[in-house]
């Protein structure tokens, strides 16, 4: 039977070796293809796609975020997009929850998931069963904490999280200043290092991990070539009508890659062109630091774009008995 939405095959009892219903992920670096990659396999295989993307759950933020489109998303079922509003809290433990929620709902369907997106958290979180700990936000330490690394420099918040919790410290690294925020905040409100409340219980899915990845300089050549595309479709307008609409700069949403870097344009203290440059350097060095995430997942399947991608996906899954063949050629490839 035919998804009415998709026109996808519905599947049902979807299985894989020992009898764990299969879970695909499909990671990777900003701009490298995995939408693409994702709608063709969850068409082809009766599938549907929870994004890990932890910018593509706001609202109103579609160019920047470089969000799936509307024929995109007809093309198949997209999970975890436009979630909260700019300006509300979203952490990584509701979008654990959310996540397994889907997965779960499509297992009951006879769907299979597939988790795409370049969000190293998010993906880890849900592929290895990640106990969060459920602490609110607490908005006075964080501000004050932030005006530490705005003052003192990032260095310093690093230098007390190795204090407290050396194995989060050497995870997060010097420079990622909300993760130190978070993980001291954490230890603050609880009294334990947030490593130590990281405990992992995987999911009951048998979990099969595609980290589609290419040359770097075709990477940042695709990168630059996509930031004049968003310029073309009007993401200046979307940051104006952000800022029109009272979201702040300081919010979370605002602060990310892609809308920050226009604030000194906003602002008259910078010239266009220089933000522009400014937002695909960024850009680059975020894909370095996707590239060091992915290395350390275990048991990924690096597969490099080209022409026959899908294909060469959709035979991986059949020598690892996730899809039989008759099914991974049933559907729409690209």
């Amino acid at each position: 039977m035919k998804d009415a939405e998709t026109g996808a095959e519905e599947r049902e009892g979807a299985t894989a070796p020992g009898g764990n219903p299969p879970l695909i992920a499909v990671v990777g670096c900003t701009a490298v293809g995995k939408t693409d990659l994702g709608i063709a396999l969850a068409r082809s295989l009766g599938g549907e796609i929870i994004s890990a993307d932890s910018r593509q759950v706001y609202r109103y933020m579609d160019i920047g975020t470089a969000k799936p489109t509307p024929e995109q998303r007809a093309a198949a079922p997209h999970h975890l997009v436009d979630v909260v509003d700019p300006d509300e809290e979203f952490s990584l433990a509701r979008y654990q929850e959310l996540a397994l929620e889907a997965m779960d709902e499509m297992r009951v369907r006879g769907r299979v998931p597939l988790l795409v997106g370049g969000t190293g958290q998010y993906v880890q979180a849900v592929l290895e069963g990640w106990q969060v700990p459920r602490v609110a936000p607490r908005p006075e330490l964080r501000a004050e904490l932030a005006r530490t690394a705005e003052v003192h420099g990032a260095e310093t918040l690093h230098r007390r999280l190795m204090e407290v919790d050396p194995a989060a410290a050497a995870a997060i690294g010097p420079t990622n200043v909300r993760r130190m925020i978070r993980a001291l905040e954490v230890y603050a409100v609880t009294g334990r290092p947030i490593s130590e409340q990281q405990r992992k219980s995987p999911p009951p899915y048998h979990i099969y991990t595609v980290w589609l990845d290419m040359p770097r300089v075709e990477l940042y050549q695709r990168i630059d070539r996509r930031v004049d595309l968003m310029i073309e479709a009007g993401l200046l307008d979307e940051v104006r009508a952000l800022l029109a609409h009272g979201y702040r700069w300081g919010l979370p949403a605002l602060s990310s890659l892609g809308y920050k870097e226009f604030r000194p344009w906003i602002e008259g203290m910078a010239a266009l062109p220089d933000c522009i440059q400014s937002l695909k350097w960024n850009t680059h060095a975020f894909a370095r630091r996707q590239t060091a995430w992915f290395k350390r997942l275990p048991h990924v399947r690096r597969v490099t774009a080209g022409p026959s991608l899908v294909a060469d996906v959709q035979q991986l899954l059949r020598d690892e008995g996730l899809v039989e063949a008759n099914r991974a050629q049933s559907g729409e490839e690209i």
